[in-house]
This record gives C-alpha cells, sequence and structure tokens, in this order.
C-alpha cells in the first residue's frame, strides 16, 4: 500500500511537471500563425517547400539583395546568429531561411553572390526567390503578419525587419528584433525549449 501511495505521488507530481512546462512554452511563445505552403528556389537553384523544412525549427527573415538600410545589418546578424547556434551544437536542429522579397532581380547567382559576403554556410542556410512578387507578398503578409511591399518609384522595398521563430510543424511562434541588438541568447534559449 505504502509503494502504491508513492507511486501515485511520483506519476501526480511528473503530471504537474507536464503541466508547468508546457504552460511555461505557452507564455514563451506568443505567437500563433500557421506558415501557408510555399515553392521557392534556393541559391543553388534546387526546389524548396514548406514539406521540405517540415521536421526543423527554422528562424526565418525578408530581405532583398539591392537593399541599400536594413538587410545589411540584419543579414549580417543572422550570420552571426548563425555562429552562435554552431557555439551552441544547435546547427543542426536548426534551418535559417531568408525570403528574397525581390524575386525578379534575386536570381540564384545573386543570392549566392549575396550570402558569401557574410560567410553563410549553405547547409543550414537557405536564401530563397523563384515565386512572383505578388506571392512573397502574400505570403509575407499572410502568413507572419510583416509587410512586403515594392516602394512606388524605387528599386527599393518595404518590408519588416523581424528574425521569426517557426517550430517543427511551421507555426511561427516568436518575433524578435533582426536590426539592432538583436536578442540572441533569448532566441538561442527559446530553440532549446523546443527541444
Amino acid at each position: 500500500m505504502k509503494w502504491m501511495k508513492i507511486g501515485l505521488l511520483i506519476v501526480a507530481g511528473l503530471l504537474i511537471t507536464a503541466c508547468t512546462s508546457q504552460e511555461d512554452i505557452e507564455q514563451s511563445f506568443p505567437m500563433s500563425m500557421e506558415v501557408e505552403e510555399f515553392s521557392a528556389v534556393n541559391q543553388d537553384g534546387e526546389a524548396v517547400t514548406l514539406e521540405d523544412i517540415e521536421g526543423d525549427i527554422w528562424i526565418a527573415d525578408f530581405i532583398f539583395t539591392n537593399c541599400d538600410t536594413v538587410c545589411l545589418p540584419m543579414t549580417a546578424n543572422m550570420s552571426q546568429l548563425q555562429k552562435k547556434l554552431k557555439d551552441s551544437g544547435l546547427e543542426k536542429e536548426v534551418k535559417l531561411i531568408s525570403f528574397s522579397i525581390d524575386p525578379e532581380h534575386d536570381t540564384p547567382e545573386a543570392l549566392t553572390e549575396y550570402s558569401q559576403r557574410y560567410d553563410a554556410d549553405l547547409n543550414q542556410w537557405s536564401f530563397l526567390t523563384g515565386y512572383s512578387q505578388e506571392e512573397i507578398e502574400l505570403f509575407a503578409n499572410r502568413s507572419f503578419n510583416t509587410p512586403a511591399a515594392k516602394a512606388e518609384g524605387s528599386n527599393q522595398f518595404v518590408h519588416g525587419t523581424s528574425f521569426y521563430l517557426v517550430s517543427e510543424n511551421g507555426t511561427v511562434l516568436k518575433q524578435y528584433e533582426g536590426v539592432s541588438d538583436p536578442p540572441f541568447e533569448e532566441i538561442i534559449s527559446d530553440i532549446k525549449k523546443l527541444n
């Protein structure tokens, strides 16, 4: 009888712990938006869809290679995040995805050249293009609740400057500052909570 009570207490303790950690996870991740299906090509010209990265945690952002303002520090910061993920032993757990919002100009060749400026490890980090302007604008708006539109009378684009944490099942969980002082340690801590 005594062992049965001890067993019940252990089971009850495990259940309480499970509930608490689930609650902690929900508090850590305030967003919950499903990423829509997409069809793209990466810097190597290889097809990439949402299904291809299903099962991976990923960090996404929106950039374009002719950007003369925020994309430069954003991409430098993503490169720094990639190094920090490696230092934390998480490089195999997490993909980095940069969606170009200028698919007409950003060919796979242009994206390859751009990625080399930032020492991107393309085994982990993909630069995507190959969709229409309208498709990427709708995708950014609907899947990430962020703007992506060509600035009138300019070769520049209006777009969000956040990094987005996406779960293995394609749910956007959280966004972080991507331009000035990204919270690298918070991002890594959040990724660990999902492992």
